[in-house]
């Protein structure tokens, strides 16, 4: 199943249905008069967090969604047929937004959220109801109203409690593989990963959600390499997880470079709690950790952690670091396991 966060979809509601101009005409019944019905109401257009989807990759190949009209009323005081609802399903974490791709209309972040984006339109009346004292066989009707057609950007945020940062190939999918049962791509060149990975990590008896997004390069505001565009899947994690290649030559200028790019993203990314661990130390020894992790403290001015995620070393210390910097109602216990004991 491919990966695709953003896209565009077209929606219009269903128009109400016409009432109905009707005069009541039956053998041997003296008196008459109105009985026209009213139109039925127009389908509308709704929008609802479902469970098991974490793509929209339905809508790249089915962009409009238009609901049906209401039937127009009847004689002998039939009122028309509803139009039905259209109900699009979308992962939880979608933003919808307005066609300006900037105004935000409803943020969806909980299973069974249900929005309406388009109401259908009202049916009119039948001359029915424009029966009165002075006007006792009215002759009009209203039209149904129309419905309301919209133009919508449709954008997927990943709802996860860590956010993995770091240059390509600095560990972030192997950490990952290492802690979860995710089967992130691994290879040893640049941009493995293209599409943003979820994993459930354990440590404690808790549980909680690590979105692996693909790697940020000097420029990646500006559109260099994939860009900052999945920046935003980690726009709602509680912590972040900077990674650093321990092997890289210039390992202040990688470190400030991942800086410099969250920090030009904007929003509250910059301000969130934030987790530099030096990765790939089993190829280093003791003397080169030592120099690196003071050099890399003295850059970020904070704690700076050892981590292998290749040797599973240091990967436990990592995951309760993470785990403290979490809230407690975001947290899922892990389920115990049932034992079976043996009885005679």
């Amino acid at each position: 199943m491919k990966f695709l966060d953003l896209c565009k979809v077209y929606i219009r509601s269903g128009a109400g249905g016409g009432g109905c101009i009707s005069f009541r005409r039956e053998k041997y019944i003296e008196y008459g008069g109105p009985d026209g019905g009213d139109g039925g109401t127009g389908g509308s257009v709704w929008a609802e967090a479902v469970d098991g989807l974490n793509t929209l990759i339905d809508f790249r190949y089915q962009q409009h969604f238009f609901a049906k009209n209401g039937q127009p009323g009847m004689g002998k005081q039939r009122t028309g047929k509803d139009g039905e609802d259209i109900v699009l399903r979308v992962p939880v974490g979608t933003e919808i937004l307005d066609e300006d791709q900037e105004t935000v209309i409803v943020d969806i972040t909980e299973l069974g959220q249900r929005v309406e984006l388009a109401r259908g339109g009202n049916g009119g009346w039948g001359n029915l109801h424009f029966k009165s004292a002075t006007n006792q066989a009215p002759r009009r009707s209203n039209p149904g109203q129309d419905g309301v057609e919209r133009t919508l950007w449709l954008r997927l945020k990943l709802i996860a409690d860590v956010g993995l940062l770091g240059l390509p190939n600095a560990g972030k999918s192997t950490f990952l593989a290492a802690t979860s049962n995710a089967r992130p791509k691994i290879a040893d060149y640049p941009f493995t990963t293209l599409h943003p990975n979820l994993g459930v990590v354990g440590v404690d008896n808790t549980e909680f959600v690590v979105a692996d997004i693909p790697g940020l390069i000097e420029g990646a505001s500006e559109g260099r390499g994939l860009g900052d565009l999945f920046l935003g899947h980690v726009e709602r994690c509680a912590v972040l997880l900077h990674l650093v290649d321990g092997t890289s030559e210039t390992l202040v200028e990688d470190y400030q470079t991942i800086i410099t790019e969250v920090e030009a993203y904007g929003g509250d990314l910059a301000a969130k709690p934030r987790i530099t661990v030096l990765n790939k130390i089993d190829a280093l020894d003791e003397e080169d950790r030592t120099a690196k992790r003071k050099e890399l403290e003295k850059a970020s001015n904070g704690p700076v952690m050892l981590m292998s995620g290749v040797a599973r070393e240091g990967v436990v210390d990592v995951l309760r670091s993470l785990r403290a910097e979490i809230n407690d109602d975001r947290l899922r216990k892990r389920p115990a396991e049932d034992v079976v004991q043996w009885q005679p």
